[in-house]
């Protein structure tokens, strides 16, 4: 027997059990009625009400909020998470491709300022970036919560570092077929990217997908609440009118916070692991 192979599974299955224990356990939680909850604590088996309360959740109006539903706060979650993503993509290309390619003074320099900005996360520049969201008449909508956070350090440094690592035969070809700037980019450049802009999309939509304090802040309305915004209003509305605490309900739409970025990671995976281990030139 391999011991050192067995040593190394029951490692990596202990670590999984610690992981998803907590998910299971909100999962099982929220199929169990309110009374049930309250008499006997978090449950470790799935119960009868599990129908029920999703379809309350996600449905029904004041399933969760006086004013919004599950499934609305699902889709401004999803709204928020495929802009960032398809946003951070876009510009992080652009200005990798002008950093890298048009090969100007102050490319280097510029490079670095960016890359500089990941010492300045959101919590340091919220203020600013509100007032600017403010002035602009934004505030409660979808384009003043995607637009002020699709610049990306991170993205850009990613692509940079793909783009200098493609063969400098491939410009030469594309010019001496006349192609454009343009042409390059979007026939010979993105392509090759795929792989590459598969991984960062992963990446920025869970990013997005679980920003809270941005959402916070812009957001003055219930029904453009995120699911992670409704998961922590939830708990202020869980007492009201003398009811019993609705927690099956929180952890209903926590459950449902959690699904779809590991669903885009499982689905994903192959391209996620291709475009940060590989190069395909």
């Amino acid at each position: 027997m391999n011991w050192r192979l067995l040593s190394t599974h029951a490692i990596l299955l202990i670590g999984m059990v610690f992981m998803t224990l907590p998910v299971w356990v909100a999962f099982c939680t929220s199929t169990h009625a309110p009374e049930t909850i309250l008499r006997d604590g978090l449950q470790f088996w799935p119960g009868s009400n599990f129908a029920e309360t999703y379809r309350q959740v996600l449905f029904v109006d004041g399933g969760v909020m006086k004013s919004v539903l599950g499934f609305d706060m699902l889709k401004n979650s999803l709204i928020l998470g495929v802009g960032f993503a398809i946003g951070k993509v876009v510009i992080s290309m652009l200005a990798a491709y002008a950093i890298v390619y048009f090969r100007f003074k102050l490319a280097v320099p510029l490079f670095w300022i960016i890359f500089m900005t990941l010492l300045l996360p959101l919590e340091v520049r919220i203020i600013p970036s509100y007032e600017v969201v403010s002035s602009l008449g934004l505030l409660d909508t979808h384009t003043g919560l995607i637009v002020p956070l699709i610049a990306s350090a991170t993205g850009t440094f990613f692509f940079r570092q793909f783009f200098r690592s493609v063969p400098d035969e491939l410009l030469e070809a594309a010019r001496l077929d006349g192609a454009t700037p343009w042409r390059f980019f979007k026939d010979i450049l993105v392509p090759l990217s795929k792989t590459m802009i598969a991984a960062i999309l992963i990446i920025m939509f869970v990013v997005g997908w679980n920003q809270y304090l941005w959402p916070l802040i812009m957001t003055t309305k219930e029904e453009n609440y995120t699911l992670v915004i409704g998961i922590k209003q939830i708990y202020q509305v869980l007492a009201e009118g003398g009811e019993l605490p609705q927690y099956q309900k929180a952890f209903a739409l926590t459950i449902l916070a959690t699904l779809p970025p590991v669903l885009v990671v499982l689905i994903f995976q192959s391209w996620f692991v291709k475009g940060l281990v590989e190069s395909e030139k």
